[in-house]
Parts: structure tokens; C-alpha cells; sequence
């Protein structure tokens, strides 16, 4: 939930909220939860590819193709599973 709140803060674009949110998804690398907010960051980054190479490791497919509403569904999911942050 840290991360996505930092993408969020950052307004869902690069730059150094990004880049924290980055850095708390590799802290757990292997984990779903963080493994799926790494995949939007990566998306987020325009780096479609390493993107999906997240999403697989998570276990997880992107919901849509607006990075607002996977952010959004990632948001209920984690809320809906609290244990999993």
C-alpha cells in the first residue's frame, strides 16, 4: 500500500515519488503483492515490456488499460486482502 500511495502522490508519472515506490516494491521482490505494484510501476515508466515481466511474477494480470484504474484495482485488492502489504 506504501508504494502505491507514493505513485499516487506522484501523480501516477516518473520522478522521485516513482522512484520511492520503486524502491519498496524491490524490498520484497518475490512477494505477489509487491511484485504486481512493481509491474504498474514499470508500466508507469512506459516500460511495457519489464511490465509484464511483473505482472507474470505476480501471478496477475493487468485489469485495464488506464494506469488511473489499475491503480485503482490494485487499491481494493490489497485493501480487500489486508495480510498480503
Amino acid at each position: 500500500m506504501r508504494a502505491l500511495w507514493w505513485l499516487r502522490k506522484g501523480g501516477l508519472r516518473m520522478g522521485p515519488e516513482w522512484e520511492e515506490a520503486h524502491a519498496i516494491c524491490q524490498t520484497a521482490e518475490g512477494t505477489p503483492a509487491y511484485d504486481r505494484v512493481h509491474a504498474l510501476a514499470h508500466w508507469i515508466e512506459g516500460d511495457r515490456f519489464n511490465s509484464d515481466y511483473w505482472y507474470r511474477r505476480s501471478g496477475t494480470e493487468r485489469v485495464s488499460e488506464d494506469p488511473a484504474h489499475e491503480w485503482a484495482a490494485q487499491v481494493a485488492d490489497l485493501e480487500g486482502n489486508r495480510g498480503v502489504t
